[in-house]
């Protein structure tokens, strides 16, 4: 099979959409009828529910549309300003460092492509114990989360991936308890001051995607 696809999509792509692309993307990558894909898109406002989220965690059920989106993890929210990126892989072959049939080091792998992309942005972002996503210091002696990962995978398919917040509207964020963490906030590559649009982060991501996970 050729080598990953990486496909843009302009405009805001409604979230049912999404779903249901990735949906037929997965079966036929399943099936040896399509290329695995990288999918980099921005979705309108709205809130998505994990397996794990808690009702209680939704603090504005009237604020933006929700949707159960059937990844892992919690509440999280996406729209404008944050760039998407849906991994499709078939996991049962190895991608650069990332073992075949091991999830483990393949959500390891999403996080090292988070900080590695966020050092050629000029930011350090790490990883923490016990909470999933990644975290930067806020400049305010604390530390809030740049960005999140959610994921499934169906038959060693992997399909939805990370969100990482490039200039969001913040505000937005604050009708759900981001990924049940209460104690921390969000942030964003511009609240931190990096002059970085789209194109930039999305330069960002190919480039530390390729050391990660190969270029196949």
């Amino acid at each position: 099979m050729p080598e990953i696809e990486w496909v843009k999509t302009a405009g805001l792509t409604p979230y049912p959409a999404a779903l249901a692309a990735m949906t037929a993307r997965v079966k036929a990558i399943r099936a040896g009828e399509a290329r695995e894909q990288v999918w980099l898109l921005e979705h309108p406002p709205l809130y998505t529910a994990g397996t794990s989220a808690r009702a209680e965690d939704l603090r504005d059920a009237s604020r933006f549309p929700t949707y159960h989106a059937g990844r892992g993890g919690q509440w999280t929210y996406h729209g404008p300003g944050q760039r998407i990126a849906y991994v499709m892989l078939d996991l049962t072959r190895q991608h650069g460092a990332v073992r075949a049939r091991d999830i483990r080091a393949f959500v390891h792998g999403l996080e090292e492509w988070l900080i590695r992309a966020l050092a050629r942005l000029g930011v350090r972002g790490e990883r923490r114990a016990g909470r999933i996503g990644i975290w930067v210091a806020d400049g305010a002696g604390g530390e809030a989360k740049i960005a999140a990962l959610g994921v499934r995978v169906t038959r060693f398919v992997s399909w939805h991936g990370i969100a990482l917040n490039i200039a969001p509207d913040l505000s937005h964020f604050g009708g759900i308890v981001p990924c049940g963490i209460a104690e921390h906030g969000v942030t964003s590559l511009a609240a931190l001051g990096v002059e970085a649009d789209m194109a930039a982060a999305d330069a960002a991501l190919a480039a530390a995607f390729r050391e990660v996970f190969g270029d196949r």
